[in-house]
């Protein structure tokens, strides 16, 4: 339970902490105790973690990704104008996943395996929130709805049986920058689980959201987001309409802005500068979360579809989930697995969540690129997640526009 890039030759000098892999061990290398519920809570959140080098077909990432990628076919039907504070995505069809970034110019050393085999799906139209939900938004419906987040209740008993009464406090999953250099093989020193943290006080009781009205609303746990976007007469993006939206019509860039991370030595998206995990330099302009519209966005005019925030989707995660949809020559409207399985927690129900956030780097996580994939606990939130929405389109606006 909760528990076009320049290819280069990849050398094992270039990372010393090559080959990482995930410890959820109950302790860390500081030595202190983590709690049951720390542990559940802090498991949960974490989205991706780094993978051993792994190089196998990034050589045939070039000229749109090589034959694994297949022309983005657009739907031409004309549809209503969007909602206000939404924009229109056609729909159609194209090839959803990601090549093996490892071995390219800032490809990171992430296999991403979960993100293949690269196969065909169709989308139909919808609309879909220009930007994160922000904490205005969130503000509103809370206001209209009294609604009490996961991270605002008390944990229970019966979720943690062996944790001690005083630890079963609300509270959620806060990024704590340790203050030195510290071995990437094990997330519980740079995450804690931080009473009184949620989405009023995102990094723990000391924190508020005061003229932060337009950034990102976080400490979002999956049924947070679910609540508003029904209030809001919309749902959660299946993880393939989401990637159709950011690929914004384009097949196999790596970006959802083209192929190389800076083009014009440009910073494109607020991803993690620095030294991971204790020296954000904020070269982006931006130490952690920025307000939404910060930088340029996509063809469809969709801000933040890589870094700031993690958006979660509605599908269950599984990491064999491709290989299924593989298996036919095209997907229409796959909405996710019936079950969720993560090998590396395979008794933790898990949903997809995408795009990468302000922590995101190659040093670390290059999840921010836009055919990878994302999953987090689905009871657990940290500041680091969000989401925003989608709204189907009226067939009957369709037929009558055709």
């Amino acid at each position: 339970m909760k528990s076009l890039p320049i290819l280069y030759t990849y050398t094992l000098t270039a990372f010393a902490f090559s080959f990482i892999s995930c410890n959820n061990s109950a302790g860390n290398n500081s030595g202190r105790s983590i709690s049951e519920l720390t542990k559940a809570k802090v498991d949960g959140a974490v989205s991706c973690t780094v993978n051993g080098l792994t190089v196998a077909d990034s050589s045939i990432y070039a000229n749109n990704g090589g034959n694994e990628f297949k022309p983005t076919v657009v739907n031409t039907v004309n549809f209503d104008a969007a909602p206000e504070g939404m924009v229109k995505i056609p729909g159609g069809e194209f090839s959803m996943g990601g090549v093996n970034p490892t071995g390219m110019q800032d490809g990171g050393h992430e296999a991403m395996n979960d993100a293949r085999p690269i196969h065909r799906v169709y989308v139909n139209p919808f609309y879909m929130d220009e930007t994160e939900v922000t904490n205005a938004e969130y503000a509103k419906f809370v206001a209209s709805t009294s609604y009490i987040t996961v991270a605002e209740k008390k944990p229970t008993k019966e979720e943690f049986p062996d944790a001690p009464e005083e630890n079963l406090v609300a509270g959620s999953v806060v990024f704590t920058p340790p203050s030195h250099e510290v071995p990437l093989n094990d997330h519980y020193q740079w995450w804690n689980y931080v009473k009184g943290a949620n989405w009023r006080h995102p990094t723990g009781p000391d924190s508020d959201i005061k003229g932060k009205d337009n950034y990102p609303v976080v400490q979002i746990a999956y049924e947070d987001a679910v609540a508003y976007a029904n209030w809001a007469g919309k749902r959660l993006p299946t993880e393939a309409e989401w990637e159709f939206a950011a690929r914004g019509g384009k097949a196999g860039e790596m970006y959802a802005w083209g192929n190389q991370l800076k083009p014009n030595d440009k910073w494109m998206a607020n991803t993690f500068q620095g030294h991971f995990p204790n020296n954000d330099q904020g070269s982006d302009g931006f130490v952690g979360i920025a307000p939404i519209k910060q930088f340029s966005p996509n063809i469809y005019g969709l801000y933040d579809v890589a870094g700031n925030v993690w958006e979660w989707c509605n599908d269950w995660y599984r990491s064999d989930y491709y290989q299924e949809l593989s298996r036919q020559a095209v997907t229409r409207n796959p909405q996710g697995p019936t079950t969720s399985f993560d090998p590396s927690e395979p008794g933790t129900e898990k949903k997809v969540q995408r795009g990468g956030s302000f922590l995101c780097t190659d040093q670390y996580c290059t999840r921010y690129m836009v055919g990878t994939r994302g999953k987090g606990e689905f009871s657990s939130a940290s500041n680091h997640i969000g989401f925003r929405c989608v709204k189907d389109v009226s067939k009957k606006t369709m037929l009558a526009k055709k």
